[in-house]
């Protein structure tokens, strides 16, 4: 079949054409092994903060039952920081050169690595100088992710960018699950040690980065900074997702704040601003992302599908962090405080399934295209989700492992598939830009995951939790502590569980010794132990955790429809300058992907 006669088109840009392509055998290994050092250290510094909360908490004298509002913003300010910059990173890293804006993100993360380290107070200035550091972080992070898939892009020719951006995006991934082992073995020792583990990487990273990456030759042209498109963007998805962030704390008699009219303004202000910046991109000069990059079918279909997959995921290793050091591993032996680190190393099948497909994807996408081996990860990704709405929460393992190894296997199957798809879709010139939005929108998606998770738990939670607490301290005899036990908050109980701790010490200490004295000694013991609180929790927060993963498999086969519609192979050729060639039919020479 001709497949050339019956493509469609691509968009050409004249102007940026690289007169000199770095692509000899040598540089692109140096790309590819500093890149992956980068995306490494950003995502074990992300999981890290999970994992060693409970003693970072400590550390700075911070009361977990009134500090909710300090987890939110070290948890997803971070995600919302990185989300907003990345377009405009991408965009000025096309104009004044990616690989040095990404060195200097790689320097301003390493910086913020060091601050966090050496936070110098307290309480909550304590938790205020954290989540500044950790902003600082995020804009370092935002340089790195925005530039990181185009300079391996530049680095590495079209029938090999599948299997290096799939060996990032596995040094990506497996960060995050590693950082998971090593917050918490470091914060056995001590909570500064969490931060300090990404500075000497940091610091060789950065001094390796501005003494061996190069920059590609380009015949430059005049460039303007697009502020409307920058200020309607970046202000729009800032305040929407700031809003989503504070309709999760609890407003006046309410659980949560989706009533707080600031709430309502913000996310009124963000959804304007952003439905405005298309229509602003359409109108300016030089705009910070082409709107007709969208005709484009690869770059439209994976680009939704990029979104909508971090939708589905983003929330998981939070509610499932939740569900193992609150609940699961208390009630098999496991002291609260050892909670943390047994999480991680149960949710090791996750990191295996990414870490054994995310390289062997890449591979397979760049002989035989994207489309059905993405399309097929995203459906395994759905029936993984099944799996686990199934469980009890007294699961057996076994079950529990498959299905975090399907997960694990079927996004590997779907991630570098679904980057180089899009990378190869556009014009070197838009790379930088094109690397930044799809960035954008997975790091978008799992700000928007987070809150999504967060809201149907809570919400489930605030109608369960307070007559199953009245219900579970009835029957264990201690009906006289009801009227004091239900100041327990649902977000308390939640944060607890997130934590891997059992308030039921901290509310009986607050307690009068009369009312301790009404109940039985046996009982408070039973009431402290390790498995009444866990049960307790588990009735109310199992429906909503149920819910969640079903909502999670939708929006997963979502995907999969989006990664079928992409289009089939984009067959291109190389010309001597470096510039991806016309359509052709040579197999000899298909790389990346279009439409028929």
């Amino acid at each position: 079949m001709d497949t050339t006669a019956q493509s469609i088109p691509e968009p050409r840009i004249p102007a940026g054409e690289p007169t000199a392509p770095v692509r000899d055998p040598g540089y692109k290994w140096i790309a590819l092994s500093n890149t992956t050092i980068a995306m490494f250290m950003a995502a074990v510094n992300g999981s890290i903060i999970l994992i060693s909360l409970p003693a970072i908490f400590n550390g700075i004298n911070l009361d977990p039952l009134t500090s909710f509002q300090y987890l939110l913003w070290i948890l997803m300010g971070y995600g919302i920081v990185t989300a907003t910059l990345l377009l405009s990173f991408g965009r000025l890293s096309d104009i004044y050169g990616r690989v040095r804006l990404y060195n200097i993100g790689f320097a301003i993360f390493t910086a913020g690595s060091i601050l966090l380290f050496l936070t110098p107070d307290t309480g909550d200035a304590g938790a205020i100088e954290l989540i500044v550091f950790r902003i600082i972080q995020a804009v370092g992070a935002a340089f790195i992710f925005s530039n990181s898939a185009a300079i391996l892009t530049d680095a590495f020719p079209p029938d090999e960018r599948g299997k290096a951006l799939g060996l990032n995006q596995v040094a990506a991934l497996s960060g995050q699950f590693i950082g998971l082992l090593i917050g918490g073995i470091l914060a056995v020792f001590h909570w500064r040690y969490v931060f300090l583990i990404s500075v000497p990487f940091g610091v060789v990273g950065t001094i390796w980065a501005f003494l061996k990456l190069k920059e590609p030759a380009y015949e430059k042209r005049s460039r303007k900074i697009d502020i409307w498109g920058n200020l309607s963007f970046i202000g729009g998805l800032t305040l929407f997702l700031v809003g989503i962030t504070y309709a999760l704390l609890p407003y006046r008699s309410a659980s949560m704040g989706w009533g707080d009219p600031w709430v309502i303004t913000a996310l009124f202000c963000g959804i304007l601003l952003l439905v405005a910046f298309p229509i602003i991109e359409t109108r300016v000069e030089d705009p910070m992302f082409r709107m007709d990059l969208f005709k484009i079918r690869n770059f439209a279909f994976g680009n939704a599908a990029g979104f909508i997959s971090a939708l589905a995921r983003g929330g998981v290793m939070i509610v499932l962090i939740i569900l193992l050091q609150g609940i699961w591993l208390p009630l098999h032996g496991y002291s609260f405080e050892s909670t943390p680190f047994w999480a991680g190393v149960f949710m090791l099948p996750l990191t295996i399934g990414f870490v054994v497909m995310g390289p062997l994807s890449g591979i397979i996408s760049d002989k035989y295209g994207a489309r059905w081996i993405s399309t097929l990860g995203m459906v395994l990704v759905g029936i993984a989700f099944l799996i686990l709405a199934i469980l009890p929460y007294n699961f057996e393992y076994l079950p529990f492992a498959l299905a975090l190894l399907i997960m694990g296997l079927g996004n590997g199957m779907f991630s570098s598939p679904n980057a180089a798809a899009i990378m190869n879709s556009v014009s070197p010139e838009e790379r930088g830009v094109t690397s930044g939005m799809m960035s954008t929108l997975v790091n978008s998606g799992f700000v928007l995951s987070m809150g999504m998770f967060f809201t149907i738990i809570i919400v489930g939670l605030t109608g369960a939790f307070p007559p199953m607490l009245s219900t579970a301290l009835s029957a264990a005899n201690a009906t006289p502590l009801v009227p004091a036990m239900s100041a327990i908050p649902p977000t308390g109980a939640l944060f607890a569980a997130f934590l891997g701790y059992n308030p039921i010490h901290i509310i009986l200490a607050g307690l009068p010794p009369a009312l301790l004295a009404s109940v039985a000694p046996a009982t408070l013991a039973y009431l402290t132990g390790a498995v009444w609180f866990p049960t307790t929790l588990a009735q109310a927060f199992m429906p909503s955790l149920a819910l969640s993963f079903y909502i999670g498999a939708g929006i997963s086969f979502i995907a999969a429809l989006l990664c079928a519609l992409r289009g089939d192979r984009y067959v291109e050729e190389i010309d001597g300058t470096g510039r991806d060639g016309e359509s052709s039919t040579d197999p000899q020479e298909v790389s990346g992907e279009n439409v028929k």
